[in-house]
């Protein structure tokens, strides 16, 4: 027996090292270790056997099994490495080569701002909220205290859809739906940032379309001196730490008083530039007290709470951060332009 297993083993040597491939040496194990296979035929017949003869038989035909395996496995290990190795040296890569140029998005610059300003209003306790582009003309304007035959509508030239419903002129309208959606009439700290639509032509400093944020705080005890902090923790966040800010009384329908909001010009110091036309201060922004008429149309009861709001237009903070002279290069989608706003470099 132990002839005829030395003979198999060798005869199989043999074709191990001929193959040279797997497919081949897989032939080659199904030859010698399949079901049709010499040694199986043997393994067949162990149990006719004698116990005598089991007991040798089977340590010969474990020997003959460890054998085969282990040339087997080691030819198959060399031949997966050929492989290997042609590949490696066909598909070789020339890593001296000079790389191609791969072009890497960044933030919008208006992105960037209204990102900005999140953060921080986000770290002050708001809540970030958005609201439809198509609003109703109630919404839009009568619950902001600015019913159909106010002079005030003259200063709102709209895209109007049909005779209820427009294009919002400005994001005010979120605020009003984030006060009647609160059916407990709880306290209320949001901002609103979004698109917002006027009959405008466009030109270096005015556009159709334009980007707003407007915050809303609703509260007991809510006073001038609230809005005057939060305005000037979000002008030294965008325009550094020695901005100051002064109010000049205004006129808005939804908001009394109100309040034109200017800032120290950023170049001169106040000093008085070209920039802010000698002045030393420059408009960036309209706040106020929210009117009781609006707290009391969206639910709130105007002896028991009080609040501020403001409104910003995005563009006009991101080209006093930036120094753009021209508003429509927001649009025009030039790679020229965003290219100077990567996002390391406005950080």
């Amino acid at each position: 027996m132990k002839e005829k297993l030395d003979s198999i083993l060798l005869n199989a040597k043999e074709e191990i090292l001929k193959s040279n491939n797997e497919v081949e040496m897989n032939v080659v194990k199904s030859k010698f270790m399949g079901k049709s296979s010499e040694f199986t035929e043997i393994m067949k017949g162990i149990g006719s056997l004698s116990p005598e003869e089991k007991k040798s038989v089977g340590v010969l035909t474990n020997d003959f099994r460890n054998s085969f395996n282990s040339m087997f496995d080691e030819r198959l290990k060399n031949i997966k490495q050929e492989v290997l190795n042609k590949k490696l040296e066909s598909e070789k890569i020339d890593i001296s080569l000079p790389s191609k140029s791969v072009k890497v998005g960044s933030l919008h610059p208006l992105t960037h701002i209204r990102y900005i300003l999140e953060d921080l209003f986000v770290s002050m306790g708001y809540d970030v909220v958005t609201g439809p582009q198509v609003e109703t003309d109630m919404n839009c304007f009568e619950r902001l205290n600015i019913p159909k035959d106010h002079p005030a509508r003259d200063m709102q030239d709209t895209f109007y859809i049909t005779s209820e419903m427009l294009l919002r002129s400005q994001t005010s309208s979120v605020q009003v739906r984030a006060m009647l959606n609160n059916k407990e009439k709880t306290p209320i700290r949001m901002v609103c940032p979004g698109k917002v639509y006027r009959r405008d032509n466009d030109d270096a400093t005015h556009s159709h379309q334009f980007m707003q944020m407007e915050g809303l705080v609703v509260d007991k005890n809510i006073s001038l001196a609230d809005l005057k902090g939060t305005l000037l923790e979000m002008a030294r966040c965008l325009l550094g730490k020695n901005t100051n800010i002064r109010f000049r009384p205004s006129y808005f329908g939804f908001t009394e008083p109100s309040y034109e909001v200017d800032v120290s010009c950023f170049k001169c110091g106040g000093k008085g530039c070209a920039l802010c036309k000698n002045i030393g201060w420059i408009e960036i922004l309209g706040s106020g007290m929210v009117h009781p008429n609006v707290l009391r149309m969206c639910g709130y009861d105007p002896d028991v709470y009080t609040g501020f709001a403001f409104g910003v237009g995005l563009e006009r903070l991101a080209m006093f951060k930036y120094g753009i002279t021209d508003l429509r290069g927001f649009y025009t989608n030039d790679m020229r332009f965003l290219n100077n706003f990567n996002r390391k470099d406005v950080e």
